[in-house]
């Protein structure tokens, strides 16, 4: 090694730290997938804790026993979510015979302007039968399948809200804990290093959830003004869509400006769409810089590409975690840059303190 270059062998130190890196994340992810079931709800119950972590504080402080205000704020969150998921429900199947007569409304405008090639919707739907007489033992088994990841979900989610339950209460144990799981001497560091990435987490979640509350009450109005059939539901999905940077208001606008098309024509169409697109860039320009200028600030390609490999990774649960987790990295990586650059930056003030009082 001696008959290298400095510079090549700085550069293979850099590459076996970065393999060792790779290797150590690879494995970590690898057994991930493999306790999914058990480190899902982790990580939704972290995500749920620093969302909800306010709220307890605020009830605590007002006297109520950490017990009861964590599952005051358990019960909170059922409601709220309950209460979303049944107004998207409701007007999904309110208004989902409606878009299907649209649609099939437009296939035959489409085929009564270009003949056969646009019949294919309305052969779909005069076909269901054979199509489901041939493929019944393939639907059979899917709808099986279905029900078991359905069964599966239901049970991460069970046991999120109740880890949540527990993460509020028994929150002042997890600093000890830490310290007592953390090497000699590295107890301090560990514990910053721990705050200030469960702080970044917590100001992402809570700021996103501000946006996503005032995306989906403006596109939500916009809608009703337009006449747009389940406004309502159509904002909760906004709401919804918005924990996923980017992606998720881009779908579900898209979902609402459909909508718009298929029952109001075209011109409430673009209407929507003008709607959904002021919403963005109010997002963008306004929200985002006033609301989350105290947290960690991501660069788009960042957030962009962390949703791509998660959800390469775990796929919409991925696409729905990639982005906190990214933002507890940044406030892992500020802290150590912090703490390791405090010394650098300190030593300069060395000589002139050694400077005698009296030149």
């Amino acid at each position: 090694m001696q008959l290298l270059p400095d510079p090549v062998r700085r550069l293979a130190a850099w590459c076996a730290v970065l393999l060792l890196v790779a290797g150590v994340g690879w494995v970590g992810v690898r057994l991930c997938g493999e306790f999914r079931t058990a480190v899902t709800p982790v990580l939704l119950a972290l995500l749920g804790t620093a969302l909800l972590g306010p709220l307890h504080r605020r009830l605590v402080r007002a006297g109520v026993q950490a017990s009861v205000a964590a599952g005051l704020t358990c019960v909170a969150v059922v409601a709220v979510v309950g209460g979303a998921v049944c107004i998207v429900v409701a007007a999904l199947i309110g208004t989902g015979d409606e878009i299907i007569a649209s649609l099939r409304h437009a296939a035959k405008s489409v085929a009564a302007r270009f003949g056969a090639a646009g019949t294919g919707l309305d052969d779909l739907a005069v076909n269901s039968r054979k199509l489901l007489s041939r493929f019944g033992s393939t639907a059979a088994s899917n709808v099986i399948s279905g029900v078991s990841v359905v069964g599966e979900s239901l049970a991460m989610a069970v046991l999120a809200l109740l880890l949540v339950f527990f993460f509020l209460r028994d929150s002042h144990l997890a600093v000890q804990t830490l310290r007592a799981l953390a090497p000699r001497g590295s107890g301090d560091m560990l514990e910053a290093v721990a705050r200030r990435a469960f702080q970044a987490v917590e100001g992402f979640m809570r700021g996103t959830t501000v946006i996503a509350l005032i995306d989906a009450l403006c596109i939500t109005v916009g809608l009703l003004i337009l006449q747009v059939p389940g406004a309502v539901g159509l904002g909760a999905l906004v709401f919804v869509g918005a924990y996923v940077p980017y992606l998720g208001a881009f779908v579900s606008g898209t979902v609402a400006v459909l909508v718009a098309l298929a029952d109001r024509g075209f011109v409430i169409a673009l209407w929507a769409l003008g709607v959904v697109l002021a919403v963005q860039v109010l997002e963008g320009h306004v929200l985002q810089p006033v609301i989350q200028s105290r947290t960690v600030q991501m660069h788009p390609a960042v957030v962009m590409l962390a949703i791509t490999a998660g959800a390469s990774v775990a796929g919409i649960l991925g696409m729905l975690l990639a982005v906190p987790l990214t933002a507890a990295a940044f406030g892992v990586v500020q802290e150590l840059r912090t703490r390791y650059a405090a010394p650098s930056s300190a030593a300069p003030a060395g000589p002139s303190a050694e400077t005698p009082p009296g030149s």
